[in-house]
């Protein structure tokens, strides 16, 4: 899944350290999340989202997941 996390991260001049513990998570969650190699559970993505002010769909884009059930 892809996310902006990274963009979003980079506009506010936040670490990964320091975003994970703002959402609390460790940085390696932030990294794997980031790079694709980790999808967010409902309630970190929610975490996330608000963290930055944005709906979840702001954050995180679910397109390569239409057509799955």
């Amino acid at each position: 899944m892809k996310t902006k996390i990274p963009e979003l991260r980079r506009a506010r001049r936040l670490s990964q350290e320091e975003l994970a513990q703002a959402v609390g998570v460790t940085r390696q969650t932030i990294t794997s999340i980031e790079v694709g190699k980790y999808t967010a559970s409902l309630p970190l993505a929610h975490k996330l989202a608000r963290y930055f002010g944005l709906a979840i769909e702001d954050v995180f884009d679910f397109s390569d997941l239409d057509g799955e059930e």
